[in-house]
């Protein structure tokens, strides 16, 4: 067996002894307090992103570029990912967690602006074509001159802005599920250590200072790179 599995078994072994008693309450049932919706990447780790080690306290879906979004029969649907814990374990927070220089947006971007076609798997094509509607609308007022870099995060919120939009806009959400859009910045591109999340979207609200007004509580969090 290959040397990374194997130690990967060892980690799991330590976690075993440490979680062991862990899953007590939560054996036969579950009810997350929140469903976070992340994008796959190796350098975001979902639970411990909030500091997490509860088991049953968070439901986490991830897939490249944190989509709520699926095809069913060439109709878009929220993803059945997303909507289980809202929909069966009474979960009433969904939050949409976006990160500096992501590599799906990132390719999105490329396949958008490319003037002749980037290979990929099918797979692959097939999220970017689930994403493209989401930031397409984006590249005509996005600024011509900012860096590489800085207009990938920019798009990066624009997509968290978007796919809370269409939870929000779905029909299958109700009207009492906190929607939540952030981004996980490791890149330095928002104030703050790295690793801390920033919010940028509350139920459809983008606008800086109306969050503060409207969440002081969590008023050191609210940052944005790009209000449109």
């Amino acid at each position: 067996m290959h040397q990374t599995f194997v130690d990967l078994l060892e980690e799991n072994r330590t976690h075993a002894s440490e979680f062991d008693s862990k899953f007590d309450d939560c054996q036969d049932s579950q009810h997350p307090e929140a469903v976070t919706i992340c994008c796959s990447d190796s350098r975001v780790l979902q639970d411990h992103i909030w500091n997490n080690d509860k088991p049953g306290r968070l439901f986490t879906a991830g897939n490249i570029g944190n989509r709520v979004v699926q095809e069913d029969d060439g109709e878009l649907v929220v993803s059945g990912d997303v909507l289980y814990p809202i929909a069966h374990t009474e979960t009433r927070t969904a939050v949409v967690m976006g990160h500096t220089g992501c590599g799906a947006v990132t390719a999105t971007y490329d396949a958008l602006t490319a003037t002749d076609g980037l290979a990929e798997p099918p797979g692959i094509n097939h999220c970017l074509d689930l994403l493209k509607p989401h930031i397409e609308p984006a590249l005509e007022v996005l600024d011509e001159d900012l860096e590489r870099s800085e207009a990938i995060n920019r798009l990066v919120e624009y997509n968290v802005d978007r796919q809370i939009e269409f939870l929000i806009n779905s029909g299958n959400i109700p009207e009492d599920v906190n929607c939540v859009g952030v981004v996980y910045d490791f890149q330095d591109a928002y104030s703050g250590k790295r690793g801390e999340v920033h919010v940028i979207n509350a139920n459809g609200e983008t606008n800086v200072e109306t969050l503060k007004a409207n969440h002081p509580e969590i008023d050191s969090h609210i940052e944005r790179l790009w209000e449109y």
